[in-house]
């Protein structure tokens, strides 16, 4: 593995894999009555979230205390980054309180590269999302969740997920979700269709790993899962669709659209969503809908992105029995 984790596109397919196949240890984890591993003690990881969140920094939070490390959780509000504090000067101080490893979200594309390659600091970075730029540990719990409803739990243990076809609809424009998916999806074998208005289609998506369709029901019918994105009114400054009806209708998921996709097929959202508007009620209610196990999900993957960054060369979860003597650790 790598030192740092900024983009999707720097993992290869073994490293994707391997990621994927550990996460699958840390989801049987989760089955034991007690769900820890002390892969971790000793570590300090500081959560430095500089944008509002409640999904990925939980999801870390819990992802860490499950491998039993020291958290630290920062949030931009409240502290001195609102009294002009540089991400230079919060950096240098956490490198001062000897932090073993960055988990950082930023509204500013670049900024987990940034703090990754400028000396600022000493340890691994992981990205959670920079403005519309990366969100590598998202596109890989929602592979994670693709491998585990299309091939398998057991089927899929070193395997990518070669001719699926996954049709990605909405904002893609802002979409960070969406370019980490298409970069991860392309490089585990995937299909990928991006579907949205004219308007959210970034300029150069030509050069994407990715076909682009405006039409959302000509591809439903030949999709294995559907990934709906929000609309990101938050980073928008301009009317991009006239209204949210137009908006639904168009490229809504609702019930006949969902009874158009094959009977084996998904429906994801990476959250928070907008019921009524990309998805219904109806949809995202349904058993086809896989946003709950994304949550869980998303603890897995990201336990096995921070004991492979983190860890040793063990394997995560030992599989002999206790002695007499053993440790707890041992268990």
């Amino acid at each position: 593995m790598m030192r740092h984790l900024i983009s999707a596109a720097d993992l290869s397919r073994d490293d994707a894999v391997l990621i994927l196949d550990t996460a699958e240890e840390m989801a049987r984890v989760a089955d034991r009555p007690i769900k820890k591993l002390p892969a971790l003690r000793g570590r300090t990881i500081c959560n430095l979230f500089f944008e509002d969140s409640t999904r990925t920094r939980i999801s870390f939070e819990a992802a860490e205390k499950r491998l039993s490390a020291d958290v630290i959780n920062f949030a931009a509000k409240g502290s001195s980054v609102s009294k002009g504090e540089s991400l230079k000067d919060t950096a240098q101080t956490l490198e001062a309180m000897g932090v073993d490893a960055v988990v950082i979200r930023h509204g500013a594309s670049g900024a987990p590269y940034r703090l990754a390659t400028s000396g600022w600091i000493d340890a691994p970075v992981i990205n959670a999302g920079d403005g519309t730029h990366q969100h590598p540990t998202q596109a890989l719990l929602d592979a994670f969740t693709m491998r585990r409803r299309l091939v398998g739990p057991d089927a899929g243990i070193g395997k990518g997920l070669d001719g699926k076809r996954v049709t990605i609809v909405g904002d893609v424009l802002h979409s960070r979700v969406a370019r980490s998916n298409v970069d991860l999806l392309h490089t585990l074998g995937a299909e990928v269709t991006v579907v949205a208005p004219p308007t959210l289609v970034p300029v150069g998506v030509e050069s994407w790993p990715c076909e682009v369709s405006y039409d959302l029901d000509s591809t439903l019918t030949k999709s294995d899962a559907v990934m709906m994105l929000r609309v990101q009114r938050e980073r928008m400054n301009a009317a991009f669709f006239p209204t949210e009806r137009e908006y639904s209708r168009r490229y809504g998921l609702d019930g006949d659209r969902m009874a158009r996709m094959p009977e084996h097929s998904i429906v994801m959202h990476p959250g928070p969503m907008v019921r009524g508007m990309e998805i219904t009620a109806e949809v995202a209610d349904s058993d086809r809908c896989t946003v709950i196990e994304q949550v869980a999900n998303g603890v897995h993957t990201r336990m096995a992105v921070l004991y492979l960054l983190l860890g040793g060369n063990e394997p995560a979860v030992s599989h002999t029995r206790p002695t007499a003597t053993g440790s707890e650790e041992s268990k």
